[in-house]
């Protein structure tokens, strides 16, 4: 009797609950430092709601709208915890547990993001055994948001924040997993990931309805349309409108291979999501890396070339949008699968971005040689580049990939050597030489210029080139 008694009471209790937050505001979340963070939810209609976090001794009040919400911005300190917030109104009481107060970054893209540390069926990542068994760290969390493809707006996602420990780690994203792990361990603060990506997606999926329009064509929309998840804005919609405005530091990024067929208008799409998602959030140009197309040779594709152009995209993006950059993986792509294994490895390079942009290791280096001109002399073209201060290097593999033409703009492969005493009035200390007998007069040049090459140069700090070109006639 006494058991039904209190079933009755706990179902009663339960039906009468007023106070509704998103799944984001739950046990063991983490909170942007050092911010005016956005904290949202439902409750009794014009009733006080009270919010009390154990940080601060200073409690917030507020009044519940008529339609049932209320949004309040919440001080949060420099890095700590663990902490309790406490919502109160009309005499219920809802308790979130473990909240540390850190970093906040947003994981986005297609598979190679979603991809976890234990790897996909027969598609390894590299080290991930090692990182799993390593992984126990109550700094690090993950929020894993479950794919909802949707025709309009949802207000809440599906999910809950876990900590990294062995058990937890095999199911989070290794490119966003290692990010995290690098910068907690320079950092030494906690890392919040929300990572919210879907297989096989394309970029028109990610950006809201009404900036879609303004950026593409139905003739281009229509190309797309051929799954479910592919539709205009039906990943915004489901997967990205609940999390805003939750506040966050930025957003990394890992998708293309869904566009790479029509490469012609990604950098206009990239530029319109990355605007986009910075409008929504209102947090002024936060943030935003992503890591550039990993040369793919499998479906015997390796030869083409909508690869290069997409990845040409990608970089003419990194050096035209405020705030952004960009992990370039032309050194570890895969003739197999499109998700090469070297994950761990991609999510320190996109940390080296943050590290130098944002968290004060100003000068560090973080971006691999980037073209900027060419000079010809005696029948050889010598190439110059940013982000070389102290010349480029092979690491003693062969220099492949090259080619060079001339007026004809006929294409053919290029000896290449890096000459470490010519610098043709650059401030670089090497610079590399490019000639091919078939071409006396050489004007233009190209670098990994196929769908798969494997990329042998870097700076010396080992960060590898891009794909490029000299000439922009096709």
């Amino acid at each position: 009797m006494r058991f039904i008694y209190l079933f009755v009471f706990l179902v009663s209790f339960s039906s009468n609950a007023q106070i509704e937050l998103s799944n984001l505001f739950s046990d063991n979340m983490v909170l942007q430092q050092e911010s005016h963070v956005n904290f949202w939810g439902k409750a009794k209609k014009n009733q006080e709601l009270i919010i009390y976090t154990s940080w601060s001794e200073k409690i917030i009040r507020t009044i519940v709208k008529d339609d049932g919400s209320w949004e309040v911005k919440i001080k949060t300190p420099s890095a700590g915890g663990p902490y309790n917030v406490q919502v109160t109104c009309d005499g219920e009481t809802k308790t979130i547990n473990n909240v540390l107060i850190g970093e906040v970054w947003l994981a986005s893209g297609q598979s190679n993001m979603e991809m976890t540390l234990s790897g996909n069926n027969r598609e390894p990542v590299i080290g991930s055994l090692d990182a799993i068994a390593n992984s126990n760290n109550t700094k690090i969390r993950f929020f894993n948001v479950k794919v909802k493809v949707s025709e309009e707006r949802i207000d809440d996602v599906d999910g809950e924040w876990l900590e990294a420990n062995f058990k937890n780690t095999p199911n989070f994203s290794a490119v966003a997993y290692s990010f995290a792990k690098y910068l907690n361990q320079v950092l030494d603060i906690p890392f919040g990931i929300i990572n919210s990506p879907k297989d096989g997606s394309v970029a028109e999926a990610w950006i809201s309805p009404d900036v879609l329009k303004k950026i593409t064509t139905n003739k281009e929309l229509s190309y797309y349309a051929k799954q479910p998840h592919n539709n205009p804005s039906v990943l915004f919609n489901g997967m990205i409108n609940a999390i805003i405005p939750f506040t966050i530091k930025g957003v990394i990024w890992y998708q293309g291979e869904g566009n790479s067929g029509r490469y012609q208008n990604y950098m206009k799409l990239m530029n319109g999501l990355i605007k986009n998602w910075r409008d929504e959030w209102g947090l002024g140009d936060f943030p935003f890396y992503f890591v550039q197309l990993a040369p793919n040779g499998s479906l015997g594709q390796g030869n083409g070339t909508s690869q290069a152009f997409l990845r040409e995209a990608q970089l003419r993006t990194m050096l035209s949008v405020k705030n952004t950059g960009m992990a370039v993986t032309l050194d570890i792509g895969s003739t197999i699968t499109n998700h090469p294994p070297e994950k761990l490895l991609i999510g320190k390079r996109l940390a080296y971005w943050a590290l130098a942009k944002n968290y004060g290791f100003n000068g560090l280096p973080h971006s691999g040689p980037v073209y900027e001109s060419i000079k010809v002399k005696n029948n050889k073209v010598y190439v110059n580049f940013k982000f070389a201060k102290n010349g480029v290097t092979s690491y003693g593999k062969p220099l492949s990939g090259f080619e060079i033409a001339g007026e004809d703009k006929i294409f053919y492969s290029a000896d290449a050597s890096i000459d470490p005493h010519y610098s043709a009035g650059w401030e670089n200390r090497s610079v590399l030489t490019l000639s091919n007998k078939n071409v006396p007069n050489p004007l233009y040049i190209r670098y990994g210029w196929k769908n798969y090459i494997e990329g042998a140069l870097y700076n010396v700090e080992g960060l590898p080139a891009s794909s490029f070109r000299s000439y922009d006639f096709d």
